[in-house]
């Protein structure tokens, strides 16, 4: 189990490296100069070498990059040119709302996705599960973009129901969070259902109909304990693709999380911002998949025993 845990560790940390050197690359590969942004295309010339001078970004590309990874080692991604703050504390402030969002998204999606998937696998080929199945396909096939937009004009524009941006009240979480939810919803409904097809036919839980057990227990403790492994296994991966899906989501409703952060940053070719947010991100992400491998290693024996 250690040497699993070591290795996987190994594994994430030349992850993490790569996403670093990507993002890097990929801002310094993108047209437009960060300091001319900052200043403005009618600022003296001599105005925007003074700030490429002061954020060091006169020096040849390999040494910012050196610079860069010694720097991000010690968690230090330089200043936002735009917002006059340590890139780490700007994503520190934002990333209470993302995670808020993403959790209450989470939540929604296991609770729907569970209710929904048990009622389709206890009713199979009825109208049930046949209207599960296309909101399943529904979910998983809208684009997320799209569905914000949707409920903006549906909820707030038309209806004058929810707010359509900002964070200002809970109400405002809403549609945010049930948009963010959707792609996730029909991953753990399709889980829920074919996992407990293939349990409810099993011999032991045959045995606990025979007994006199309600519908409910045999379903709720003996059929569904049995499926949970693989549904854990990949709502826990899934949660690091709500991050991000945030991106967009935090886009279209103004949510003030690090996903908002990190596309205005991208437009103001805001460096040390845009750094910061992803490799954030990405450490979640990759500490999100190491609990999850580690659980499922837990949980099931056969896994445990191959490790």
């Amino acid at each position: 189990m250690l040497r699993y845990a070591l290795r996987r560790l190994a594994i994430s940390v030349l992850v993490l490296f790569g996403a670093a050197t990507v993002v890097f690359f990929a801002m310094r590969a993108v047209s437009g100069d960060p300091a001319t942004a900052v200043l403005g295309p009618d600022a003296d010339q001599s105005a925007i070498e003074a700030l490429r001078r002061e954020y060091g970004l006169d020096a040849s590309l390999p040494v910012q990059y050196v610079q860069f990874l010694r720097r991000a080692v010690a968690l230090d991604f330089g200043e936002s040119f735009r917002l006059h703050d340590a890139a780490t504390n700007l994503v520190l402030t934002h990333l209470s709302a993302t995670a808020a969002l993403a959790l209450t998204a989470f939540a929604i999606a296991l609770v729907l996705g569970f209710a929904l998937g048990t009622l389709a696998a206890t009713r199979p080929d009825g109208v049930v599960d046949r209207v599960v199945s296309v909101l399943s396909m529904l979910t998983q096939s809208l684009p997320t973009f799209w569905v914000g937009i949707m409920l903006i004009l549906v909820f707030s524009r038309f209806l004058h129901l929810l707010p359509s941006s900002g964070a200002a009240s809970p109400a405002a979480m809403v549609m945010p969070a049930v948009t963010l939810a959707l792609p996730l919803l029909s991953v753990v409904l399709r889980l829920v259902r074919s996992g407990l097809l293939d349990v409810l036919h099993e011999d032991y839980v045959v045995t606990a109909r025979a007994k006199g057990l309600s519908e409910t227990r045999v379903v709720g403790w003996h059929a569904m304990r049995n499926m949970l492994i693989p549904v854990v296994t990949v709502a826990g991966l899934e949660f690091g693709s709500l991050l991000g899906g945030a991106v967009i989501v935090e886009t279209v409703f103004a949510w003030p999380g690090v996903g908002r952060l990190m596309t205005d940053a991208i437009a103001a070719r805001d460096y040390s911002v845009v750094q910061a947010c992803v490799i954030t991100v990405a450490v979640i992400f990759i500490v999100v998949n190491l609990l999850v491998d580690l659980l499922y290693v837990r949980l099931d024996p056969r896994v445990r025993e191959s490790v």
